[in-house]
């Protein structure tokens, strides 16, 4: 066997799909991923079939970048119509799983009289009998929790429906909006059709840096199904990337952000990842990004600070897994279906996980890091899988608060009391977020009015709740971020800002509330390294 080494591409993309959809967190627990596939997806390709014409022109237009309108071309409506009759007619069961969601739902609201609700077992629908536990609440109002676990060990976890996805930038120009658009295996991708656990594709991603011999991926590709018509041959190249991590010398912290919500922490002995979504070195912006092959050789750390697709980014969680020692992940509440619990989806896909709830701590080489209470950003919705992080390191203290929406203010000086001021304090600012229902609406079973959805958003904070952020933990830098202004994270932000857009002007009035009071503040874009 010849010793040659290939390596993945720098701009060879990489796609985990359930169903031929991009994976994200709420596809892998089943009840959930039910509810997606037979609401969202369902819809969006039935609408593509009978009105593609309408789809095709709103894809080119982008301001609606984010909206239901699936990006295919002409010739591809008979390949969406396969998708569709495939999810009718093939994954019944699936369907059934979400119809009973919504049976069960109409059972609990019947129940009016705070009376017990024992009765309501014989009356649950079949595909969720065993896996439900019917509770009311101190007031009286029915509820249920999923038994999560159980559900993972059960036919409704339905790993057959993985494959994975492979496409190079150069072919495509710009990868089309993750959600409203399922993965076709044309002539300028290859589905993979094994689960993201299948030991092969850690062997294929860690070739981005370390390469494989050519024989051996040729042979991994050969004895399993690939479709599409880009041939693995082509993902592939002779030459190692040129660009790689370059480790701390001294004995401080190395602060590097690396796009959107993203940082890593480094010391000489620790690094720390925080919601990392590394993107592809793409021809236009090579300059520009920290991709893959310039992060350390081993991650000891990555936290996420809530889950959504932004921060909880399974792209790029699956190409570290190879590397990761330990995901440290925010609770959540405990089955109800709105709140998935991150540690199982993360356990699912083959990550060893820390799991932390409000204030408490994991104590780490030079430091330690502490979960933070989050406020806001999910519609109002009782989710708890979501964590403000602290991280002490070499004694210098750093606060990120992605997309907390600082809603109350006295929280913050509570917190106060027990980590004092901070170095830096990163701040998310999409202060105009999507209604409640862009990511939850499918996991609604009744309609919800537009006046609803649309006051309850998924707002991150405005210049006078990040300032007092500021003024709270007398921070002595602020980094402004997780606002999508990157362009190659348009395919799953759909964001498309002007400069009269709401965030960027609260942006810049936190800039210069900053600046009158001596504090250094930036807004964050692409990539930055600073040295403490």
């Amino acid at each position: 066997m010849s010793s040659d080494l290939i390596y993945l591409k720098e701009e060879a993309y990489f796609e985990p799909l359930v169903n031929h959809w991009f994976a994200w967190s709420y596809l892998i627990p089943p009840v959930q991923a039910a509810r997606y596939m037979a609401i969202t997806h369902k819809r969006i390709m039935s609408s593509f079939v009978e009105n593609a014409r309408v789809h095709i022109m709103a894809a080119q237009v982008p301001a609606l970048t984010g909206g239901e309108f699936l990006n295919a071309r002409a010739d591809q409506v008979e390949d969406i119509k396969s998708l569709l009759l495939e999810l009718e007619n093939q994954l019944t069961d699936v369907l059934e799983l979400s119809e009973a969601v919504e049976e069960l739902d109409k059972l609990i609201r019947a129940h009016s009289d705070g009376k017990s609700i024992e009765y309501l077992y014989k009356k649950t629908p079949e595909p969720l009998r065993g896996f439900i536990e019917i509770v009311q609440d101190i007031n009286h109002n029915p509820g249920y929790r999923l038994i999560e676990p159980l559900l993972y060990h059960s036919k409704h976890y339905r790993k057959s429906l993985q494959s994975v996805y492979f496409g190079l930038l150069s072919k495509v120009g710009e990868r089309p909006f993750c959600f409203s658009t399922p993965r076709l295996a044309d002539e300028n991708h290859m589905q993979w059709m094994v689960d993201f656990c299948t030991p092969e594709v850690d062997l294929i991603i860690k070739s981005r840096t370390e390469g494989i011999v050519r024989e051996v991926a040729e042979a991994i590709f050969s004895r399993t199904e690939v479709r599409g018509g880009l041939h693995y041959n082509e993902l592939f190249t002779s030459q190692p990337p040129t660009r790689r991590h370059k480790p701390i010398s001294d004995g401080g912290v190395k602060l590097t952000f690396l796009g959107h919500a993203s940082f890593m922490l480094e010391t000489r002995s620790i690094n720390i990842l925080i919601d990392p979504v590394i993107p592809v070195r793409g021809e236009h912006y090579a300059d520009d990004v920290i991709s893959y092959s310039e992060l350390p050789e081993t991650i000891n750390y990555i936290c996420i600070t809530h889950n959504h697709h932004d921060h909880f980014n399974l792209e790029t969680l699956l190409q570290l897994r190879h590397k990761a020692d330990k995901l440290i992940l925010p609770v959540n509440n405990g089955g109800t279906i709105i709140d998935p619990s991150m540690k199982l989806i993360a356990q699912q896909l083959g990550f060893k996980v820390i799991e932390v709830g409000d204030i408490e701590e994991v104590e780490v080489s030079d430091g330690k890091i502490k979960a933070i209470p989050f406020l806001g950003e999910h519609g109002d919705l009782n989710i708890r899988s979501k964590t403000v992080w602290y991280i002490e390191l070499m004694g210098k203290k750093f606060l990120f608060g992605a997309d907390a929406n600082n809603s109350d203010p006295v929280m913050y000086r509570h917190v106060h009391k027990l980590v004092g001021d901070v170095d830096v304090l990163a701040i998310g600012m999409e202060c105009v977020g999507a209604p409640y229902t862009w990511i939850y609406g499918a996991l609604n079973t009744e309609p919800v009015s537009k006046d609803i959805s649309h006051s309850r958003r998924l707002n991150g904070s405005n210049a006078e709740q990040a300032y007092h952020m500021v003024e709270t933990f007398n921070a002595r830098q602020v980094f402004l971020y997780a606002m999508g202004l990157e362009p190659w994270y348009k395919y799953f932000m759909g964001l498309d800002y002007k400069d009269n857009s709401e965030q960027i002007i609260e942006s810049d009035k936190m800039i210069k509330l900053c600046s009158d009071k001596g504090v250094a503040c930036q807004r964050l874009v692409g990539k930055n390294v600073t040295f403490y």
